[in-house]
């Protein structure tokens, strides 16, 4: 009962995580990555498709990413989206491929993005906690049910407030990370 609970909470804080590796691929470095790319869908044929399901997506050089469309007549479709997805990227179309050259990124346009990528590890904080809040008290009713001792309730939430404090330092390790690339000029 007790290892289920502790796999639990750990699978859970592993994918609280996770998201925030994924949030904080789609914050702007200034540098081009396929994965700013990930959350824009259009609308192919009446379904919201991803854009990487209907483009081949290319970096080119550091700092532009080319879109080949696998046909033609969604070009129009993938401009509206990159433009109504607020990344701040103008798409220059030529022929059947898109750029979309990364603008440089100003000491303001840091500081915000800074602010996007810490609100993103609170974030993650938030989530790490509740499972623990949501473990401990699984330990609490098991120790109520008489099912297990309070000695190894203890135990339990020792364990379990051990993996808390190395998945928060985690989350801590990925923002000092973020805000370095940020602030890399």
């Amino acid at each position: 009962m007790i290892n289920e609970i502790q796999q639990d909470a750990q699978v859970r804080m592993q994918k609280s995580l996770d998201a925030l590796v994924n949030a904080f691929k789609k914050v702007r470095t200034g540098r081009a990555s396929p994965a700013i790319l990930e959350g824009i869908t259009i609308d192919y044929y009446g379904t919201a498709t991803q854009l990487s399901q209907v483009a081949n997506i290319i970096v080119e050089d550091g700092r532009t990413l080319a879109l080949n469309p696998w046909e033609k007549n969604l070009v129009p479709d993938i401009e509206k989206a990159i433009m109504k997805s607020n990344l701040g990227i103008n798409p220059v179309t030529s022929g059947d491929t898109i750029r979309l050259a990364m603008p440089m990124l100003t000491e303001e346009t840091r500081k915000d993005f800074i602010k996007i990528a810490r609100a993103e590890a609170e974030k993650g904080r938030i989530s790490v906690r509740n499972a623990r809040r949501d473990a401990n008290s699984d330990l609490k009713e098991l120790l109520k049910e008489k099912e297990i001792s309070e000695d190894e309730e203890r135990k339990a939430q020792d364990l379990i407030q051990k993996l808390t404090d190395k998945m928060v330092s985690d989350v801590e390790a990925l923002l000092v990370q973020k805000e370095k690339d940020l602030m890399k000029v």
